[in-house]
């Protein structure tokens, strides 16, 4: 490992040249472009963190074996102030991003042009550390690229100091969460009734549909999804048998084959969430435009550096949202369609990467494989339901079945600010002030499938479902002793906030079109006494 010491400004040069620079326990990392394509959490997990210390993020979305590894990376350490590194802001919160050229190498592309929010605006939605991308209608130039001023420190009303505080003791909390082996899995425990329910689940579905009971079968088959999927989920960190292959090959066989469900994209997804929860341009959990907006900020029509695209408020979208609040249900019924559209197309979109950049041929292939022995089966279960109008049923009644896990989801995220506070912020805060906790009963946790537990889900991703409980305590006594607000609150009172955000965005909406028919009705009446005078006509 080298000693070189590197100074902020030979890191920040270092950036703008191109260079892919994070920093872990005072280390400097370089991570290399083959690498960058390669990271099984993609590449945006890793560029949301160029200039900034991910050493928190690091170590609780990885393996103690993956960490060992690390070091192999490092080309120096950093000069610290304070024993703290004052982060930069990645280059791909202002639109940055690296592109291969005409000339076969990577060039810098502007794919967004980046807007700072006002500082008097809601703080909830836009306080004023705030960058948020748009559409980039200049078109960049070969030779343009970020500056050092573009990757300064917006202002923050964090204090970096008491961050850097927090982060530390986030990390006495990591320990004590390791000595309590709660990253141990209970397998006999944890996932041995869990493997009983689905069982009897699907020998639920199995005998009504043999004994025509077509609907009561849709309605168990549905049951059988939704229980499945916390166990995908705990595959998805690693959180099973610890090991990326094992844990792989497993949950392409619950996800992909039994689900129909890309386990590769929900990973790809699922990481950059945890990285940059509620944040409106790079959070792809919460980019649901045209059918839900949670901040006004979405009125703006901002760029996902995620799906790289505009999420435009046109029409359709400024009809849907006016009315969200309403549609709510009705559009989380059939939520599971769109799973289906955005994994097919990751996986679409994967097939022209390189053998590496897809996670290793045969991760790649046996998704494709699994995806289509899913709709062979399922699409067999459609056709023996004797009509197209019962299909349709089956089809519709088992998709639905599993809506109340979408809804879970989002209460955890939909209620909470969607306000970015800059690179200053420490993971434990964010995650903290972006997500709560649904509370329930333990007599009916599998219901939520242990899930409701999110606030400590998002403090320790890979740990397993059924060590939460036990976790979250010791989160609460780390909140109290830090003065941060453990967020969490009743099922049927999280719909009530959900519901109160969506119909206050849906009201903007509506104060947004009424200000549009003002202004158009000013302009035309302007137009008409511009003619009249050309003319001499005087009106009256």
């Amino acid at each position: 490992m080298t000693t070189t010491l590197w100074t902020r400004d030979q890191v920040a040069a270092r950036i703008l040249s191109g260079d892919t620079l994070i920093v872990y326990h005072g280390h400097l990392l370089s991570i290399p472009q083959k690498w960058l394509d390669a990271h099984p959490g993609g590449s945006l997990a890793l560029l949301h963190f160029v200039g900034r210390d991910a050493t928190d993020e690091i170590e609780a979305n990885h393996q103690p074996d993956t960490l060992n590894l690390i070091p192999r990376y490092s080309v120096g350490r950093v000069e610290l102030k304070d024993g703290i590194w004052e982060p930069f802001l990645p280059p791909i919160s202002t639109g940055w991003v690296r592109k291969q050229g005409p000339s076969g190498k990577l060039e810098w592309y502007k794919e967004a042009a980046e807007v700072f929010a006002k500082p008097m605006q809601d703080s909830k939605f836009f306080p004023s550390s705030s960058v948020l991308l748009v559409a980039n209608d200049k078109a960049a130039s070969a030779s343009s690229a970020p500056t050092l001023a573009s990757i300064q420190l917006p202002p923050s009303p964090l204090s970096l100091k008491q961050q850097a505080r927090l982060s530390k003791a986030y990390r006495e909390l990591h320990k004590r969460i390791i000595d309590a082996g709660l990253y141990k899995t209970r397998y006999i425990t944890g996932y041995g009734p869990e493997v009983l329910r689905y069982t009897l689940l699907a020998s639920l579905a199995a005998y009504a549909y043999v004994h025509n009971w077509l609907i009561t079968s849709a309605v168990f088959l549905g049951l059988f999804w939704h229980q499945l999927v916390f166990t995908a989920h705990d595959l998805g960190h690693m959180g099973v048998t610890h090991n990326w292959t094992a844990d792989r090959i497993i949950a392409t066989i619950i996800a992909d084959f039994i689900g129909g469900l890309s386990i590769g994209w929900w990973v790809n997804n699922h990481n950059v969430h945890h990285l940059v929860t509620n944040h409106p341009s790079h959070d792809p959990d919460i980019e649901h435009i045209p059918f839900f907006a949670i901040s006004p900020a979405f009125l703006d029509s901002l760029w996902s550096s995620y799906y790289k695209r505009t999420m435009k408020l046109d029409f359709a979208a400024k009809a849907l949202l006016s009315v969200q609040h309403k549609l709510f249900y009705i559009v989380m019924a059939f939520a599971r369609f769109n799973l289906y559209a955005n994994s097919y197309a990751f996986l679409y979109q994967k097939a022209f990467d390189t053998k590496r950049a897809r996670g290793g041929n045969w991760a790649w292939r046996l998704e494709v494989t699994g995806i289509v022995f899913f709709w062979c089966w399922f699409g067999r279960v459609l056709y023996g339901c004797g009509s197209w109008q019962m299909a349709l049923a089956y089809l519709l009644v088992s998709h639905m079945v599993t809506s109340p896990l979408h809804i879970q989801i989002v209460l955890s995220h939909f209620s909470m600010p969607t306000g970015d506070l800059g690179p200053v912020e420490s993971f434990p805060h964010r995650q903290m002030r972006t997500t709560t906790d649904v509370i329930c009963d333990p007599s009916v946790e599998f219901i939520h499938g242990g899930l409701h537990l999110q606030v400590t889900h998002h403090l320790f991703p890979r740990l397993p479902r059924h060590n939460l409980r036990r976790a979250s305590e010791l989160v609460k006594q780390f909140a109290k002793e830090e003065g941060l607000t453990y967020a969490e609150f009743g099922f049927i009172d999280g719909n009530h906030e959900v519901l109160g955000t969506l119909r206050h965005v849906a009201e903007q909406v509506k104060i947004m079109g009424k200000v549009a028919k003002v202004e158009a009705k000013e302009a035309v009446e302007k137009r008409i006494k511009a003619s009249d005078a050309r003319f001499g006509i005087q009106s009256h």
